[in-house]
């Protein structure tokens, strides 16, 4: 028996693999910035997520965005495919991945005050009160550290929070844009906006390839298949087909799971007050993915 998946559940599905994607990300940096400087992997990331995203537009062949439209797009893969991305690979170098994951993700309380004001979403009770019990989750996270290395510092703290409001500027700036322009065009001109940003790093990134082990290149090419290519993917595809401030709120999950991640992977071990704003991460998102009551 054939059963066709439900259209409202679609949104959700792409939702789920970019928080994955997403978290794994952190992990993956971490492992691999022992070895390429943050603007050397930024370069061979994007690189291999354009070739991806290229290959997907060119089978759909969708006309490219132009004037306003075109100008926010080119906005948001500056601020986060490229600033964010090589920032980020800067801040993990001083970081722990869980604590990257968690600085990182202040910026969907960013998003959702910003989406509630401007962009005529206003502030649903369920979307309001998730959000305060998943940041609560985000806070006893900071408090109760992940347990990582112990080689937080200031300037990884800085960044990080750099990176979450380049993240939510081009989350705001990507849902305006994505009204006129489809997910597919938006994200690989967006990459593309991104991988010429960061040009400059290309000498540098071709010969830190040249050195590197076969794990070190297949985590850069991952970076750029899974959580650039893919994840950027669906998450615009969602982001059109449901408010900013909840996509956004999805979102917070992440350090979570890169916790998770990095606990079994890179032997980052969390506390306790670390697995409990972990779940309060998970439930504050359930409830503001819920639908307020009408009168």
């Amino acid at each position: 028996m054939n059963r066709r998946l439900d259209p409202a559940t679609l949104p959700v599905l792409a939702a789920v693999v970019t928080v994955l994607l997403w978290a794994s990300s952190f992990v993956v940096i971490r492992s691999v910035g022992d070895h390429f400087s943050p603007g050397g992997l930024a370069f061979g990331r994007l690189a291999v997520g354009f070739i991806g995203l290229a290959v997907i537009a060119l089978r759909y062949r969708r006309p490219l965005p132009r004037g306003r439209a075109l100008v926010l797009v080119i906005g948001y893969g500056v601020a986060w495919f490229g600033g964010y991305t090589v920032l980020l690979n800067w801040a993990e170098q001083h970081l722990d991945a869980g604590t990257a994951a968690l600085l990182v993700n202040f910026a969907p309380i960013i998003v959702a005050v910003f989406a509630g004001l401007f962009m005529a979403e206003g502030f649903p009770r369920p979307l309001v009160v998730g959000m305060v019990i998943a940041f609560a989750g985000v806070l006893l996270i900071a408090f109760g550290g992940s347990g990582g290395s112990g080689s937080n510092d200031t300037l990884g703290i800085a960044l990080g929070l750099v990176t979450a409001v380049l993240y939510a500027a081009g989350v705001l700036m990507q849902k305006v844009a994505l009204r006129s322009v489809d997910a597919i065009t938006a994200t690989w001109v967006g990459c593309l906006a991104g991988l010429l940003v960061t040009v400059p790093f290309a000498p540098q990134a071709v010969g830190e390839i040249a050195d590197a082990s076969a794990g070190q290149i297949a985590g850069m090419v991952f970076l750029g298949i899974g959580p650039t290519a893919i994840a950027f993917t669906t998450w615009a595809y969602a982001l059109t087909r449901t408010d900013a401030g909840k996509m956004a709120a999805t979102t917070l999950t992440v350090p979570a799971i890169a916790i998770l991640l990095s606990w079994v992977t890179l032997g980052e071990v969390p506390t306790l007050l670390g697995l409990v704003g972990g779940a309060m991460c998970l439930t504050g998102v359930a409830i503001s993915r819920r639908r307020a009551r009408t009168a």
